[in-house]
């Protein structure tokens, strides 16, 4: 079985930014799914679950409530490594092109007084927010995109070279 193109990068050099995962056509129409890497993966510790949960509720609504982008959203939701979240866009633009897009929304996180939607009825583990640890969060990233805005490492998943073996196997140069 073929492995999805987030499973076939290079996990150890990847670096926190805003990546293009993949893109279908679905019809007549594309729809493009984001990589959010808040965090190096495998290299320093995950998103603390209970502020991963509260930046989800916090920046889902932040993107479905904004004016020239909500219907343009999908879905925003974290990644199962608790390393940063996949945004799914209609239509197909480059990282570079929502980048103030989620900038704007990172930042937002600082003005939230209280997290949206954590009522039993309204979500599955109402209980499981932190605010404080998101805001740290979001302001982390935020103050890493704006430092790092001319740097094509965030916008650009690393190249992982194979080599070939005269068999045909293929393997990782690291």
């Amino acid at each position: 079985m073929e492995l999805i193109k987030s499973f076939s990068v290079d996990h150890t050099l990847i670096v926190p930014g805003i990546f293009l995962s993949r893109s279908d056509t679905l019809g007549d129409r594309t729809v493009t799914t984001y990589d959010i890497r808040l965090k190096r993966p495998n290299r320093e510790p995950v998103i603390d679950v209970a502020a991963m949960h509260s930046l989800e509720h916090i920046i889902a609504t932040f993107l479905r409530n904004d004016p020239d982008w909500k219907d343009e959203i999908i879905y925003w939701g974290p990644m199962g490594c608790l390393t940063g979240f996949y945004l799914i866009l209609k239509g197909s633009r480059t990282p570079r092109q929502i980048y103030d897009l989620i900038l704007r929304a990172f930042r937002y996180v600082n003005d939230v007084q209280e997290v949206p939607g954590t009522t039993p009825v309204n979500c599955g583990h109402y209980l499981m927010h932190n605010l404080a640890m998101a805001k740290w969060y979001a302001n982390e990233f935020a103050d890493y995109l704006e430092e790092n805005a001319d740097n094509s490492n965030i916008f650009e998943y690393p190249e992982t070279k194979r080599l070939v073996t005269d068999e045909g196997q293929s393997f990782f140069d690291s």
